[in-house]
This record gives C-alpha cells, sequence and structure tokens, in this order.
C-alpha cells in the first residue's frame, strides 16, 4: 500500500504539471507489477517463512530429528523440503497478486486525493498502457523467488552448527542469503523477461 502511494507521490505531482497526469496509472502498474510487488513480496517472504523454515528444520536437525527420519528409511529432502518448497512456489505469487492490487489502490488514492487525478483517468491508463505481461512476468519472477527462498531456507536449516547458536546463525543468513539471492535473480530475470 505505501509503496503504491510513495510511488503516486513522486510522481503524479511531475506528471500533472508537464500534462501527462492520463499515465499515471499506467506507470505505477508497470512499476509496480514488473518489479516491486515481487521484489517487495519476496523479501517479506524471506524475512517471514525463509528465517520460520530455517529454525524450523535448524532445531530437527540440532535435535537428531532429522537423523532419525532417514534411519527410518524417510528421504528428509522429499519429507521436509518439497512440501516447503511448493508452499512457498504456490503463495508468493497469490501474495504478489494480493500486493500489486492493494499497491494500486494506495496509488489511485494518493493521485487522487493530493493532485485531482480522477479513478476513471487513473484505471483508463492502466487499460491503454498495461499489458498481461506485465503482471505474467511479476508472476513468474513471484514463483522463481519461493523457490529461492525455500531452497535456501532448508539449506541453512539442515546444514547449521549443533545448538542454539548455530540455528541462530543459520537463520540470520538465511534471511540475507535468500535477499541478496532474491535482487541477483530480479536482475536476471528482468534481463531475460524484458
Amino acid at each position: 500500500l505505501f509503496t503504491g502511494m510513495v510511488l503516486s507521490v513522486q510522481m503524479a505531482g511531475v506528471l500533472t504539471k508537464y500534462g501527462a497526469a492520463f499515465s499515471i496509472g499506467g506507470i505505477v502498474t508497470i512499476a509496480m507489477g514488473r518489479e516491486l510487488g515481487p521484489v517487495l513480496c519476496g523479501v517479506v517472504l524471506a524475512g517471514r517463512c525463509g528465517a520460520a523454515i530455517t529454525a524450523e528444520l535448524g532445531t530437527m536437525r540440532v535435535t537428531e530429528q532429522i537423523d532419525a527420519l532417514r534411519c527410518m528409511a524417510v528421504n528428509p529432502v522429499a519429507y521436509l523440503v518439497v512440501p516447503r518448497m511448493v508452499a512457498c512456489m504456490t503463495m508468493l505469487p497469490v501474495l504478489n497478486v494480493f500486493g500489486v492490487a492493494i499497491g494500486i489502490v494506495g496509488a489511485m488514492l494518493v493521485a487522487a486525493l493530493k493532485d485531482g487525478v480522477s479513478a476513471y483517468t487513473f484505471f483508463h491508463s492502466i487499460q491503454v498502457f498495461c499489458g498481461t505481461e506485465d503482471i505474467s512476468a511479476g508472476i513468474i519472477k513471484s514463483v522463481i523467488f519461493g523457490m529461492i527462498v525455500a531452497l535456501v531456507g532448508c539449506d541453512r536449516g539442515m546444514t547449521c552448527d549443533a545448538g542454539a547458536e548455530g540455528v541462530g546463525k543459520a537463520t540470520t543468513q538465511s534471511v540475507v542469503y535468500s535477499i541478496v539471492m532474491l535482487f541477483a535473480a530480479n536482475y536476471l530475470l528482468s534481463s531475460v523477461l524484458f
């Protein structure tokens, strides 16, 4: 919401000044749909779910529950990693769609209240300037970002050092590595998709 509002504050005044208020909605939607929505939702997922995955699997490793799974002939990757990865890859695109929609509404409110851009003008510019590829590219990115967050979280959790200190370090590493990898993947995916 606030990211969309900030985009509108930054652009609406300038675009209105130069007579281009009709393009505010399209610009905000492209920025949110292609870049900001997937990246910000990925960062939130890394901070919340990536850290939780790492802490959970790290605790299981420290208490030898993962070794117990191996002793029972249960593959820990299939039992612990795959469901978390599928969940992140499924839910981050949903979170992204909600995040982009909420950001667009926030931008529309600021453009209407601060600069007098009507809701019709705002949404009409979305229809004119935006295509399905702008949103679908963001959804494709968010699927990849979900996979990155889950894999980094699982890797850090399943390879952490023993003790509470090891779990804490692994959790911190998980968040930092995930965010850095999200930004790197965002650059690569943007280069390929656009």
